[in-house]
């Protein structure tokens, strides 16, 4: 089936490009097959060429980029329309394929490329664990690498991928769980395979449990050696309390010491269904091949739609800091509030503002705390999304003397953001870069699956890039202000690691 991907700049790239060949052709009638002036044509294809949705379909720019190297030639009007008809024929870059018992799957060809990727992605992750399982989920993905019946060790699995040059890899969020590969394209057969095998085959040794319990005790452990990670969670503890969102993925000293077995199993059986699966391929990949492999190797348990659920938080009603007292050389901070959901209307608005606030060496935060001021090494924004909220939050590494005065300085652009539009040319900026980081993460073929699996998931449809990057510009210096001062005002959480006794300053700082 094919996804719903029909939008208004797709169209808008279609009636350029309808233009374009309209325009070809009344040039063909009056001069038949003689030279053609380039000027006129030539506009209208770097019209075509400006709509950013061909970069998603390169064979559109291929053709496009030969209609407009026809016309400077001086080649023949018929000629250039053929080329131009050949652009505005070119499929959708992606489909959307239902699969048997519930799971989706998302392809995307890329014959350009020389690699291959797949990713599983399943929905559920951290926020569905209750106390008594907190971890579990994290648990599942590290013990699905231990080996399967039919490649016993980890290393096998290891070897079967690296063997041809490839990548094998997972990760749990508070949201989703994904296993993923990437392969030359000649071996996405074998990619598919590994991956199948070890969430659908894995053994779950009990000897293999109580090891790598040891591991991701000695991980967590490892974060709160690392002030500088370790404050984020403590952050998190305060943005989403009595909510299974503040807690670390990988769980706690206590509930991981305690998951046996059979609560591992048991979950997983629960979780790894099929309703709650995407599969995403793109790359140099036959797609009908693909399909016919991920039909026969897909042998997971079908499930009821929609048993993933999980509750909101509960508002936040007043700002909170939180002092953790160590001696260290450096004081760690992080402060922010709740903001928006992956779902909310204006979430491109707070990537914007996020980017004006605290994203790169050209940001607000850069600039003003760092460069002008001098007061912190380290000083950054950035935003987390989930289904119903989110945050947007800033880190200040800072010496220790410096710390209030670095907070001050960071209340005081928040302050300047929730109360003055931004400049055009800071909006400009940001939109730049923010688009620019999107391209750039798409550039691989695992970026892609990535991008297209996430999407099919979480937001239920698939946007192309041109219907992203136009949101992004859709953004004004109006609704920057609008959710920044909805946002900034909303009640600041504060966490901070170093050698302080008391948080009084910190807690005058932000109005607690």
């Amino acid at each position: 089936m094919e996804s719903n991907g029909g939008s208004t700049s797709r169209r808008a790239s279609a009636e350029r490009i309808r233009k374009a060949i309209a325009l070809v052709n009344s040039v063909a009638d009056e001069a038949g097959d003689e030279e053609i002036t380039p000027t006129e044509i030539a506009e209208a294809i770097r019209d075509c060429l400006e709509l950013s949705e061909v970069d998603l379909v390169p064979n559109v720019r291929r053709y496009l980029g030969e209609a407009l190297d026809a016309v400077s030639d001086g080649m023949p009007a018929d000629f250039v329309a053929m080329t131009l008809y050949a652009a505005q024929s070119m499929p959708p870059p992606h489909r959307v394929h239902r699969l048997t018992g519930g799971a989706r799957m998302v392809i995307e060809p890329m014959p350009e490329r020389h690699s291959a990727s797949v990713v599983l992605m399943f929905a559920g992750g951290s926020r569905l664990e209750d106390e008594r399982l907190a971890g579990v989920s994290h648990f599942i993905e590290h013990l699905y690498f231990k080996g399967t019946k039919r490649r016993p060790s980890s290393k096998e699995i290891a070897d079967a991928i690296e063997g041809v040059g490839g990548f094998i890899n997972a990760s749990t969020d508070k949201e989703l769980t994904a296993y993923w590969a990437r392969v030359p394209s000649e071996h996405m057969e074998l990619g598919l395979d590994v991956l199948f095998d070890i969430v659908a085959n894995s053994r779950l040794d009990p000897a293999d449990v109580e090891r790598e319990r040891m591991v991701i005790l000695e991980e967590l452990r490892m974060y709160q050696d690392q002030p500088q990670d370790y404050v984020q969670n403590l952050f998190e503890e305060l943005i989403w309390p009595d909510h299974p969102l503040r807690r670390d993925i990988a769980g706690t000293q206590e509930s991981v010491s305690r998951l046996n077995r059979e609560d591992i199993l048991e979950y997983a059986d629960a979780h790894y269904r099929l309703p709650n699966l995407v599969i995403g391929a793109a790359g140099s990949l036959d797609e009908g091949k693909t399909l016919v492999e991920v039909r026969r190797g897909l042998s997971l348990r079908p499930g009821l739609d929609g048993a993933l659920s999980a509750p909101s938080p509960a508002p936040l009603t007043r700002p909170r800091v939180l002092v953790r007292r160590r001696e260290t050389e450096q004081a760690h901070i992080c402060l922010g509030a709740r903001a928006l959901s992956y779902l909310h209307p204006d979430r491109h608005a707070l990537d914007i503002l996020n980017t004006v606030l605290g994203e790169g060496m050209s940001s607000r935060l850069f600039l003003n705390i760092r460069e002008r001021l001098g007061l912190a090494y380290d000083v950054h924004s950035f935003t987390q999304k989930h289904r119903d909220t989110g945050y947007i939050g800033v880190y200040i590494g800072v010496d220790p003397k410096k710390a209030v005065d670095a907070v001050n300085a960071v209340m005081g652009e928040l302050r300047s953001l929730s109360e003055s539009e931004v400049a055009p040319e800071e909006l400009a900026r940001a939109k730049e870069f923010t688009k620019g980081r999107l391209r750039l993460e798409l550039e691989t073929t695992n970026g892609v699956a990535f991008w297209l699996t996430y999407q099919e998931l979480l937001l239920g449809g698939i946007k192309t890039i041109e219907e992203e990057l136009a949101l992004v510009d859709a953004v004004t210096s109006s609704d920057v202000k609008r959710v920044a001062d909805d946002v900034l005002n909303a009640p600041l959480q504060m966490a901070v690691i170093g050698p302080f006794a008391r948080d009084s300053a910190f807690r005058l700082a932000i109005g607690a």
